[in-house]
């Protein structure tokens, strides 16, 4: 089947990330009015007009094979905790970009983001037999580059106006990747342990 018309559904213990689609938009609605989402990403969602507007620009993209996008689903609590995406994907040269990635305020700082990245690794290596999984980071975005450090990413350099932030600024961005041969010896050390919290709206 054709990658963007299959449904994948990633999962592990603590997170299940599935298809993005608007049957999650109540979940979606419960965590998104929240400005600092914004700080580092294109969009504003200050009203429900933002919220749909995001909502169909995230079908649209699936459907137009621009990127696929994903619902991260908290297994403890079983809400909708954010978003992700693979994109800026490249068959033939077998790479692509783990990004476009926010929580919820219950769910930052929880670990929740690395249980996240290993699903979302493992698929890109294992199963699609990609050779380079890319991550870009604003500048200013210092809890961000530190995640993806601990991922054992590689920093590789500055990408200056790479992107427009919600407000519509030039924005820099540092660029990281994994490679396929160091896959193996990441899943076994950094990911052998997973620390992740419970969010408030668990326990």
């Amino acid at each position: 089947m054709e990658f963007f018309q299959q449904d994948i559904v990633l999962e592990n213990d603590y997170v299940k990330v599935v298809p993005f689609d608007s049957s999650y938009e109540d979940g979606l609605r419960k965590v998104m009015y929240d400005e600092e989402i914004a700080r580092f990403t294109g969009y504003h969602i200050r009203n429900e007009m933002d919220l749909q507007q995001y909502i169909a620009s995230a079908c649209s993209g699936r459907e137009e094979k621009a990127f696929y996008p994903f619902i991260v689903i908290d297994k403890a609590s079983g809400e909708v905790a954010g978003s992700t995406r693979y994109g800026n994907i490249y068959f033939h040269n077998k790479r692509l970009e783990i990004g476009w990635t926010w929580y919820g305020k219950a769910f930052r700082g929880t670990g929740l983001n690395k249980a996240v990245k290993l699903a979302l690794l493992q698929y890109a290596f294992e199963e699609m037999k990609f050779n380079r999984v890319q991550f870009s980071v604003d500048i200013d975005n210092i809890r961000s580059q530190k995640a993806v450090l601990k991922l054992g990413a590689k920093q590789e350099g500055i990408f200056r106006c790479n992107y427009l932030n919600a407000d519509g600024e030039c924005r820099d961005d540092i660029y990281y990747s994994i490679i396929h041969t160091e896959w193996p010896k990441l899943k076994s050390e950094v990911f052998s342990v997973l620390d992740v919290v419970p969010s408030p709206r668990a326990l």
